[in-house]
């Protein structure tokens, strides 16, 4: 598999802690807004948010014995403030997923004034990296349908369409793709 270049990058990683609940959850809840608020209906976004991102809900996402949140930041900004994250979800599992060792990426974001400065690709290589150190050999996602870009992106790491479901955005129905890659041996950073 053909990676693009590990970016060189400053960004400094480390695993969210049960404590975090509160950070992750304003993050998450900015980040997924700012990446489609705009192309959704304001009542389905606040909907899907209060739900989604409510600080009960990421601390029992945060006790799950396989799910690993990767905090990323970049210490030439504020060191204490995330410019981003992912979340890593093992044993679950879809139909359409075939690979050995399947584990969800089920979240990654940067923080919308941070795009395109190579932080989404730092961030997927190191989110590869703990999964893959982690003994998972399959990577999958689930990419809404409408997203084109976040799909080429992720072409770019290797993923390909396995299969779709639905995902509900508060009360609007909308499709996500399935996609999956292999891990393959270790990343060399050199």
């Amino acid at each position: 598999m053909i990676l693009p270049a590990r970016p060189d990058s400053e960004l400094r990683y480390r695993l969210a802690e049960l404590g975090e609940a509160r950070l992750l959850a304003e993050l998450g809840a900015r980040t997924f807004a700012d990446a489609f608020g705009a192309r959704n209906e304001p009542e389905d976004m606040a909907a899907y948010l209060a739900a989604a991102f409510s600080v009960e809900r990421i601390e029992a996402e945060l006790r799950q014995p396989e799910s690993f949140f990767l905090l990323a930041f970049d210490p030439t900004l504020d060191s204490s403030a995330p410019i981003g994250y992912c979340r890593l979800v093992g044993g679950s599992q879809q139909a359409a997923i075939a690979g050995p060792d399947p584990v969800e990426l089920h979240r990654l974001y940067v923080d919308g004034a941070m795009r395109g400065a190579g932080y989404g690709s730092a961030l997927m290589w190191d989110a590869m990296e703990l999964a893959r150190d982690s003994g998972y050999r399959t990577l999958w996602l689930g990419v809404w349908d409408e997203n084109r870009a976040a799909r080429r992106f992720y072409e770019r790491w290797g993923f390909e369409v396995v299969g779709s479901h639905d995902f509900m955005l508060g009360a609007a129905l909308q499709r996500d793709l399935l996609m999956a890659c292999s891990l393959g041996p270790a990343l060399d950073a050199d």
